[in-house]
């Protein structure tokens, strides 16, 4: 069986499991391109889509400036294509991490191209709770603290759980791109040693591994939006 597969692939078995190109190494770049900028990014887009929300015109905080002002900072980052973004920050990941080549480095872009991606997907399914509830709660005398925790959050948490699967799906892609400024991970070696080489077998295997990927994903994703779901009615 295994002298069938080399006879199939022989340049994946060639690049073998560790070292620089090693399979074992890819896999291991791009979980760790992709878990880091799931936090960071998240973190930062959660904070810009709540923040959208509920200072648009009829929100809990409305203040115009604030809304203008997240909403732009969102607009303008969303529209740079995440290879052009990798170097119009170049300077800002030199000075943030000490390099502009390398995983590390690759953290930084990653985490600011994927956040207002995230951000819009939010803000979408934070307005998907009924006013009504957030009516209820004000009349109820709750905090706006209390009301962002546990109607805007809580309401929406499966919808938060399909938008997280589709930001970390979209995630996964952007680590491809990554390989521009060294960073390595499985798009890497798609191109490096797959297609600028002429070895079809090796772009095949490394494209199954990033479907296998965005598979589980999903497949975590829909179970966690479906459970949660179920606790909420």
């Amino acid at each position: 069986m295994i002298n069938l597969l080399n006879s199939w692939f022989p340049n994946v078995s060639s690049l073998g499991w560790t070292g620089d190109s090693g399979w074992g190494t890819a896999i291991g770049q791009t979980i760790y391109m992709t878990v880091w900028p799931a936090i960071f990014g998240g973190i930062i887009g959660l904070i810009f889509g709540v923040a959208l929300v509920i200072t648009k015109p009829g929100g809990i905080l409305e203040n115009a400036f604030w809304f203008g002002l997240c909403d732009k900072v969102v607009s303008v980052f969303r529209a740079i294509p995440f290879i052009i973004l990798l170097a119009f920050i170049a300077p800002f990941t030199q000075l943030l991490v000490g390099t502009q080549i390398g995983m590390t480095a690759a953290l930084v872009p990653l985490s600011v191209g994927v956040a207002p991606f995230y951000a819009r997907q939010i803000q979408v399914a934070l307005e998907s709770v009924n006013p009504g509830k957030v009516e209820a709660a004000q009349a109820l005398g709750a905090t706006n603290w209390d009301i962002i925790l546990n109607v805007y959050l809580k309401e929406a948490r499966s919808e938060i759980a399909r938008v997280s699967t589709v930001t970390l799906i979209s995630l996964v892609s952007l680590t491809a791109m990554a390989g521009a400024i060294g960073a390595g991970g499985l798009g890497n070696t798609a191109i490096s040693y797959g297609y600028n080489r002429f070895n079809n077998d090796v772009t095949f295997v490394a494209t199954l591994l990033v479907l296998l990927f965005v598979l589980i994903i999903q497949l975590i994703g829909d179970w966690l939006a479906k459970s949660l779901n179920h606790q909420k009615r």
